[in-house]
């Protein structure tokens, strides 16, 4: 076993993924294929102290140049930058905050859906984890993939199949 899977995150598993990447405070699934995270795993963190997030988001290196989604991906798509790991949800320290900006952990979402119905249920996630009687909450998301549709790109980039 690789000392990586001795992670508080993953030790019950991980789904599939064409790379894992291990982020300080959450571990994501990335796909080539889709060139975004299939999946997001975080611990809530039960020291929320209340930072500001940080905002600055940024490509992730860890991905090859290929298959990583960059800034101009999203600028003019009519996307937003949707956190798969809430920047909320992670603000003990600056750097825990950071992380969530990376644009691994995004996944491009309508405005209407990211701003309202995901941040709805982000919310209910932290007011779970604010009971007394919880002891962790565990988070996995992800995105819907149609595997019955064209795939559709945002950004300057066409993907090959």
């Amino acid at each position: 076993m690789e000392l990586q899977y001795l992670r508080r995150e993953t030790r019950y598993g991980v789904p599939a993924a064409d790379k894992v990447l291990f982020n300080r405070h959450y571990v994501l699934g990335y796909s080539f294929y889709f060139r975004q995270a299939k999946w997001a795993l975080e611990i809530v963190d039960p020291d929320n102290i209340g930072l500001d997030r940080v905002d600055n988001f940024r490509s992730d290196y860890r991905v090859p140049s290929s298959f990583r989604a960059d800034l101009a991906d999203y600028k003019n798509s009519g996307f937003d930058r949707g956190h798969l790991v809430a920047s909320a949800n992670q603000i003990e320290t600056e750097l825990q905050n950071s992380e969530t900006f990376l644009l691994s952990n995004m996944s491009p979402q309508l405005p209407k859906f990211n701003r309202k119905i995901w941040k709805e249920l982000e919310t209910r996630v932290r007011e779970l984890n604010n009971k007394k009687s919880i002891f962790e909450t565990y988070v996995i998301s992800g995105p819907i993939f149609f595997f019955d549709k064209e795939i559709e790109c945002i950004g300057s980039e066409t993907l090959m199949v």
